[in-house]
């Protein structure tokens, strides 16, 4: 028996394509070579010639036997079809290699890859289950067994028709942000005096950032569209890198312990490597120290909402920010109160959007610039899998257990929750495309469906808790500057200023590990006043090791439109990960916290390239000309950062702090540039600088 086809047919309608290839012909026009025999599981064909017996059993079915047939196979996975194509018997089948190019020609005419839109939903008519009861049956089946189910599906079905708005008119983004010349509808109440150093809105990662800058004697204020502390996603982390956040004195280390609701032994990385070829399988990569802690969120944030009043802060929950108006000295936000749709006015020195993906502000400082990726993320936290399915012990990090399916290559996390919970999360890296922005809803269903094939679990037998789910951004980065995320007197921080690693992370990790920096510099920014958009716009957490491997998500993204290999994902990703496996430990811990230094990056992309030498011919397939020319100038910055670093990270930032008591008072600007540069050549490359505090 000889595999001679496998491909993917998008639909997850398995009887359809069957019915459709019940009633081919593949006689190619003459009828005379082949005898068709429709089966269950698709057709088979058996060659008919004067030097061809036609005379056997199933039985004969060894690759000696002077028989020759075509099984064409198909099986359902992942809700969607795939179809593979086997010879049986020793000879090649009459015109083998034109029936299969027809077939592969004719299954991608009769099921082209298809991108839904949710359905419109008028809430003042229906329920959003009512609404998407049709198009998305068990994610409003499951969703209405999940507390506060009705909210955050509606909340999901907003976000995404947020993103889908962005992503399909990025050349008009809603303007918030207005100039004092701009202003319209000017409140009839304004604040005569500036309330706040700093306003922040959105209060998850923003939380984090506001509570260290109240700390440091700020006044602050906090806006959150949400009840304070409600969150859809849940975090993950280590010891080593909550570690910034005692250090920081945000929390102490009992109350580290107090907020962990689980760390397991070990975590997995392992992708589906059945169809791969040998040089593309690989082992689990173990990494014991990736994520293995998870964090009780609403306890998180409400220890940091404590600390911020403490501090003199303010949070104001249940309260969506409209417009602000930047003027010479001061910012002013307009925000309303949802319960009792008041208008609520506050005045600050700067304001900071930490709103997320959706962000209105971000995509107005951008003019619109689209994404280059995204990742749309859904799970759940439940509990009831049985012993045996899962141990609390083990978490898998990156995990795949099937092949593309309908342009997507599908991973799992699974992390240990608090007691018997546990976070279950789907996602995919996706190329954004007015066509085809990415959807949440859909992944939902694909999650509620598809759960049973991952984990052998009876859906109906779960303890549902809560929902998580979110967009989250990246942009191909060339250089620490291509990137707006600053104006006069405003700072976009987390997902709102796209920080997060193409790999892993998302920007709970990315604020944690870059919060000394970013907390630093914006310290340094407010004492001296200098809140102008050049100054706030060097105030990133950039770093030129995690912009170059934004090649690895790129090489998880299937153009839209396009249907490649079902295996392709899936063997890139195999390649990579059998090199770290093979790697020492803290290796593969470096990597997956991007701290991978240019040598290591370079010795595994070279081993890569001599394991599997069709691994480069992929990647140039996936990026395109373009990306690619883009992507060697991010390896020139890593390049040229890195030989900076070898010669300067080891004395300069030290050299700068050491001269900071008489040269800041005199040159404030240079000594800030200094400084900028000094994590640029440390955090900036993965080498983590802290300076005294």
């Amino acid at each position: 028996m000889k595999e001679l086809l496998y491909l993917e047919v998008p639909t997850p309608n398995l009887d359809s394509v069957r019915s459709w290839l019940h009633q081919q012909s593949f006689g190619l026009g003459s009828g005379e070579f082949a005898k068709q025999i429709n089966t269950r599981e698709g057709v088979r064909l058996q060659a008919i010639s004067p030097n061809i017996s036609v005379d056997r059993t199933e039985e004969k079915t060894d690759d000696g036997d002077d028989g020759t047939e075509l099984s064409i196979f198909l099986w359902s996975l992942q809700r969607t079809t795939y179809l593979k194509v086997f010879r049986w018997g020793s000879m090649t089948f009459p015109q083998e290699a034109l029936l299969l190019r027809k077939l592969k020609q004719a299954l991608a005419e009769a099921f082209p890859p298809q991108y839904l839109s949710p359905p419109p939903v008028d809430l003042s008519r229906e329920s959003i289950f009512t609404a998407l009861a049709e198009t998305y049956p068990n994610t409003v089946k499951y969703f209405q067994r999940i507390p506060n189910g009705e909210y955050d599906l509606t909340r999901a079905y907003w976000w995404e028709q947020r993103w889908r708005e962005g992503v399909r008119n990025p050349q008009s983004p809603r303007p918030v942000i207005f100039s004092k010349q701009e202003l319209r509808d000017e409140p009839t109440e304004i604040p005569t005096e500036i309330s706040f150093d700093l306003i922040y809105l959105g209060g998850a990662l923003g939380t984090i950032h506001a509570t260290r800058m109240a700390q440091l004697g700020y006044r602050v204020l906090l806006v959150e569209r949400l009840p304070f502390g409600r969150m859809n996603r849940e975090w993950n982390i280590s010891r080593g890198e909550f570690q910034t956040l005692i250090d920081l004195k945000l929390f102490t280390p009992e109350e580290f312990e107090a907020i962990v609701a689980a760390e397991y032994q070990d975590g997995f990385h392992k992708f589906f490597d059945y169809n791969n070829p040998p040089q593309a399988k690989a082992p689990i990569l173990h990494t014991p120290t990736v994520l293995n802690i998870a964090i009780d969120s609403d306890r998180f944030l409400d220890i940091c909402g404590q600390k911020l009043r403490a501090a003199g802060g303010e949070i104001w929950d249940q309260t969506e920010f409209k417009t602000a108006t930047i003027q010479t000295d001061r910012v002013l936000v307009n925000c309303t109160h949802l319960p009792s749709q008041t208008p609520k006015v506050a005045v600050g020195r700067l304001l900071v959007d930490a709103m997320g993906t959706a962000s209105p502000i971000a995509w107005q400082l951008n003019q619109g610039r689209p994404f280059d990726s995204v990742c749309p993320t859904v799970g759940a936290v439940f509990s009831g899998l049985e012993p045996g399915v899962w141990d609390a012990r083990y978490g898998d990090v990156l995990n795949s257990h099937g092949d593309a399916a309908r342009g997507r290559q599908l991973i799992w996390e699974l992390f240990p929750a608090q007691g018997a919970d546990v976070t279950v999360y789907l996602f995919h890296y996706h190329r954004v495309h007015p066509d085809n922005p990415g959807s949440l809803l859909e992944m939902y269903e694909d999650f509620f469906s598809i759960l049973p094939e991952y984990r052998r679990c009876d859906l109906d037998q779960l303890q549902w808790k809560k929902a998580t789910f979110g967009y989250i951004p990246g942009y191909f980065s060339m250089g620490s500057n291509d990137r707006t995320i600053a104006f006069d007197r405003l700072l976009a921080i987390g997902d709102a200023a796209s920080l997060q690693s193409p790999l892993i992370f998302t920007g709970f990790g990315s604020l944690v590990r870059n919060l000394p920096r970013l907390t630093d510099l914006l310290h340094i920014a407010l004492q001296h006043d200098r809140l102008d958009a050049p100054t706030l716009n060097s105030i990133r957490a950039y770093q030129s090791n995690v912009a170059v491997t934004w090649l690895f998500s790129k090489g998880m993204m299937i153009p839209t439109g396009q249907i490649l290999a079902p295996e392709r994902i899936n063997a890139m990703l195999n390649t990579f990960f059998k090199i770290i496996a093979s790697e020492p430990p803290a290796v593969g811990d470096a990597f997956m916290k991007d701290r991978a230094d240019w040598l290591m990056f370079n010795r595994m992309a070279v081993k890569a390239a001599l394991m599997n030498p069709a691994l480069l011919g992929w990647i140039w397939q996936l990026a395109g000309f373009k990306d690619m020319v883009r992507w060697l100038w991010s390896y020139v910055n890593f390049t040229i950062g890195a030989i900076v670093s070898s010669f300067l990270a080891s004395w300069f930032p030290a050299w700068v702090q050491s001269v900071r008591s008489w040269m800041e008072p005199r040159w404030p600007r240079f000594w800030f540039w200094l400084r900028v540069q000094g994590y640029a050549i440390t955090d900036g490359v993965g080498k983590p600088w802290t300076p005294p505090l």
